[in-house]
């Protein structure tokens, strides 16, 4: 499997941890993965709020850098804000050829020209259908047999753009835990939203948010997730949150491919554990 590697922003800063073990694990399941070149910030969620052609253009850059280098292979995202910026442009731009065509022009101070032919596809679609549990399985030298995981797959992932997973109750995630044997713990919350940059416009509702999160993971022994976000604000805001609950509130917040280097023996500093706010005991 060939992938163009598109890191996003926070994974060269807070959630460096998040891409050196999806690196590391798709390496160890035997990808060959290539960072896109020259690439640059998406815009997140950030970028429309100024501009609306500004929010289509910088995804699309990155997308014409991607077809350029390509050769066949899909454009990997691990961050699910980066993901859905890149298939909300894909699915714009495909509807509207006006819109199409004003892209390209903002594109030509670059001798860039976005095509409309790459498929953006996140780690944990390619992880969940390229590569599988049985996959997964054959890998694993340490199985985590005894603890328990609650998935969190978060509201970007599998909605509103994402085709390969059902987006009020997604289901890509559970096989491969299973794989890796641990018990599996569900809850209502697991494709709801985090708070995201809410903690930072209106704190009380973030916490909450983020709170009814952690509050419905309680009994499992760790949190499993696949978007930077969402790991930051449930790692980071427990202390708020506890306060905000009158009670305690302690439990690890890993991400898919850190649980998945755990159990194929990859060193843990090379997953980065060391960075987590909440520690990672086990």
């Amino acid at each position: 499997m060939r992938y163009i590697f598109y890191p996003g922003c926070s994974q060269e800063g807070t959630a460096l941890e998040y891409r050196d073990s999806s690196l590391a694990v798709l390496r160890a399941l035997g990808a060959d993965v290539e960072e896109l070149e020259d690439w640059t910030c998406c815009g997140a969620s950030v970028a429309p709020v100024m501009s609306d052609l500004l929010g289509l253009v910088l995804p699309a850059r990155n997308l014409a850098l991607a077809e350029q280098q390509a050769d066949g292979r899909d454009l990997l995202v691990v961050c699910s804000a980066c993901y859905t910026n890149f298939r909300r442009t894909a699915a714009t731009l495909a509807a509207d050829r006006s819109l199409h065509d004003k892209v390209n022009q903002a594109l030509e101070v670059e001798n860039l020209t976005y095509q409309g032919t790459l498929t953006a596809r996140h780690i944990l679609d390619v992880l969940a259908n390229d590569f599988g549990p049985e996959a997964v399985r054959a890998r694993v030298q340490k199985p985590l047999e005894g603890l328990t995981v609650a998935p969190y797959y978060g509201c970007q992932t599998v909605r509103p753009y994402s085709p390969f997973d059902n987006g009020q109750r997604p289901t890509s995630m559970l096989p491969l835990l299973e794989a890796l044997g641990v018990r599996v713990h569900r809850h209502p919350r697991e494709a709801s939203c985090c708070g995201t940059s809410l903690l930072m416009t209106k704190p009380e509702v973030g916490l909450t948010m983020a709170g009814a999160v952690l509050a419905a993971c309680e009994g499992a022994d760790c949190i499993v997730t696949v978007c930077p976000m969402c790991h930051m604000n449930l790692d980071a805001y427990q202390d708020k949150v506890s306060r905000l609950l009158g009670r305690t509130v302690r439990i690890p917040v890993l991400y898919l491919p850190q649980l998945m280097g755990l159990a194929f023996g990859l060193p843990r500093e090379v997953l980065g554990l060391q960075r987590h706010v909440t520690p990672v005991s086990f």
